[in-house]
C-alpha cells in the first residue's frame, strides 16, 4: 500500500467489521437473552474446559475489571457461573460455568458458526490464512513498547 488513506481507512474497516459482526451475533442470541457482554465471558470458559482464574478471564476478554465483575455478577445470577475460591490462593477466584449453561453454550457454538460461515462465504482458504497473519503482526506490533507515548 502506497496511499496513507489505505492504512488510515484498515483501522476504520476493522473496527466497523467488529461492530458489524458483534451487533449481527447479538440479534442472534438476543432469543435466548445474551448480549455480546456476556457471551464473550462465556464462549472464552467454555474454550478453556469450564473454568478459569477471574484474572485469565479478564485478560482474554479484554475489557476493565469492574466491568468483568458486573457481567460475572449478572452471569451468576442467571446461574451460568460459580465463583469458586482457588485452593492454592486465597485471592484468585475461579469463574466455572455451571451445567445450566453448557446446552446454552452449544447453542451460541451453533449460531456463532453459521455467522462465521455467511461472513467468510466467498472468502478463501488462502485469503483467510493472510488476513490471520496480517492480524497478527499488526497485533504483534501493538504489542511493542507499549508504555513507550
Amino acid at each position: 500500500m502506497n496511499n496513507q488513506d489505505d492504512y488510515h481507512n484498515i483501522g476504520l474497516e476493522i473496527g466497523i467489521t467488529i461492530r458489524r459482526w458483534r451487533a449481527r451475533m447479538d440479534q442472534r442470541l438476543a432469543s435466548i437473552d445474551l448480549t455480546q457482554a456476556r457471551w464473550v465471558p462465556l464462549r472464552y470458559l467454555s474454550h478453556a474446559g469450564g473454568s478459569l482464574p477471574q484474572r485469565q478471564l479478564l485478560e482474554r476478554v479484554g475489557i476493565e475489571g469492574p466491568s468483568l465483575v458486573r457481567i460475572l455478577d449478572e452471569l451468576e445470577r442467571q446461574g451460568f457461573i460459580e465463583r469458586q475460591n482457588c485452593n492454592s490462593d486465597r485471592r484468585t477466584k475461579i469463574i466455572c460455568l455451571t451445567e445450566r449453561v453448557k446446552p446454552m453454550i452449544e447453542e451460541i457454538e451453533k449460531r456463532s458458526a453459521q455467522l462465521r460461515s455467511e461472513i467468510f462465504d466467498g472468502i478463501s482458504d488462502q485469503d483467510i490464512a493472510l488476513f490471520r497473519k496480517v492480524l497478527a503482526q499488526m497485533s504483534h506490533n501493538l504489542g511493542k513498547d507499549a508504555t513507550r507515548k
